[in-house]
C-alpha cells in the first residue's frame, strides 16, 4: 500500500501543534501558580515556551535570597536574555 506522503504530512502537522498547545497550557499553569497572572495571561504574554522559560528564570533571579544589588547585576548581566520578558511585563502592568 502505497503511503499518501501529503496527508501524513498534515496528520503530523495536526499532532504537533495540538501537542504544542498542550504543552504550553501545562507550562502556563506551572508559572501561574508562582505568579498572579493567569494561565491565560501568561499564553498571551509569552507564546513561546523559550520565553517562559526566560520568565522562570528572571523570577529565579528576583526570588532569590541574594541582596538587591545582586539582583540587579544579575539582571544586568543576562539583560539580552531577559529584555523581551521585561518589555512583556511592563507593557501589561503599564
Amino acid at each position: 500500500m502505497a503511503i499518501d506522503w501529503d496527508k501524513f504530512d498534515q496528520d503530523a502537522d495536526k499532532a504537533i501543534e495540538e501537542a504544542g498547545k498542550r504543552t504550553d497550557a501545562k507550562l502556563a499553569s506551572v508559572v501561574s501558580s508562582v505568579t498572579r497572572l493567569t494561565d491565560d495571561e501568561i499564553q498571551e504574554l509569552f507564546p513561546e515556551p523559550a520565553d517562559v522559560d526566560k520568565l522562570r528564570e528572571l523570577m529565579k533571579v528576583v526570588k532569590s535570597a541574594g541582596d538587591r544589588n545582586d539582583k540587579i547585576n544579575s539582571i544586568v548581566e543576562n539583560s539580552e536574555k531577559f529584555a523581551g520578558v521585561i518589555v512583556s511585563l511592563l507593557s501589561k502592568f503599564a
